[in-house]
């Protein structure tokens, strides 16, 4: 069992490039072979028919739990499929184990329909506190790394969300309709106002690759489960960026946020998306 955060700092100095290696693995031997060759029977419904899960959301996470297990012992794995399993496995992010987060495949459904706008995602926590993360999109071979303290890089290339060109119009990827409660709905529309233009968002993850690099000016989100927003929360803060709940608080993956949230370039353009969700939800 790891006992000291410095234990986990040195992991994290000398073994990125391991984690890396997992992930693009995992996606080149479970998830790859299966994009725009599934067959009926290799796509399933979990929580309805919006709700997606395919042999290789199960496969690339069953892969990813084994290594990462093995590459930091005393880990746990909190993964969206073993969760959708069993619930209770999704209280590890409360633990003192150091805990990686993994959705096998962020975007199932644009996976399941042959677009390549999909991504993995492996974050690593403990406490609460996200210390580093990991973003694939393997159609487009693009990987983003984060480290707590050292930086945001996109395929090695340093990243930096920079801020929106005053008076811009603010460009914010909102929940998709249909995962939102009315009451959120109501609150998402509060961005529709002179300067904001919001739009569905596609897979979560590369949302907020899209903030860190500059090319979105926000996120606004309404629901919390740590895998779809691990990864991205800490790649935004690395490359400069600000995420705030409706209380003005950080996003925290443990979960009991004020919700909807945003991600956001800076802390300006996530104070002004709140506020503007707050409006929406008064």
């Amino acid at each position: 069992m790891i006992e000291h955060l410095e234990t986990i700092d040195e992991f994290l100095s000398h073994r990125t490039a391991d984690v890396e290696a997992a992930v693009r693995e995992a996606a080149a031997t479970e998830i790859m072979p299966r994009f725009r060759r599934l067959a009926a029977h290799e796509v399933d419904q979990k929580s309805g028919p919006h709700d997606l899960v395919t042999d290789a959301d199960r496969k690339a996470e069953q892969y990813l739990t084994e290594v990462l297990g093995k590459l930091l012992p005393g880990s746990v794995v909190v993964g969206e499929e073993a969760v959708h399993a069993d619930p209770a496995t999704y209280g590890a992010l409360q633990g003192d184990a150091p805990v990686w987060i993994v959705d096998p495949v962020d975007g199932t459904r644009q996976f399941v329909h042959g677009d390549p706008g999909f991504c993995t995602l492996v974050a690593l926590a403990r406490h609460g506190v996200l210390l580093a993360s990991w973003t694939y999109a393997p159609a487009r071979d693009q990987l983003a790394v984060a480290v707590r303290g050292r930086g945001a890089r996109l395929d090695g290339v340093p990243l930096r969300a920079g801020s929106p060109a005053p008076g811009a119009v603010l460009e914010v990827a909102t929940s998709h309709p249909d995962y939102t409660t009315d009451d959120q709905k109501q609150a998402l529309l509060g961005l529709r106002t002179d300067g904001v233009a919001p739009r569905p968002c596609g897979s979560a993850g590369l949302e907020y690759l899209a903030v860190a690099r500059g090319e979105l000016d926000a996120t606004a989100f309404s629901w919390e489960a740590a895998w779809d927003h691990a990864a991205g929360i800490l790649l935004v803060e690395e490359a400069g960026g600000a995420h705030l709940t409706l209380t003005g608080e950080p996003f925290r993956i443990t979960g009991g946020n004020a919700l909807p949230f945003t991600a956001a370039r800076d802390a300006a353009t996530a104070r002004r998306v709140t506020g503007l969700l707050a409006q929406g939800d008064a």
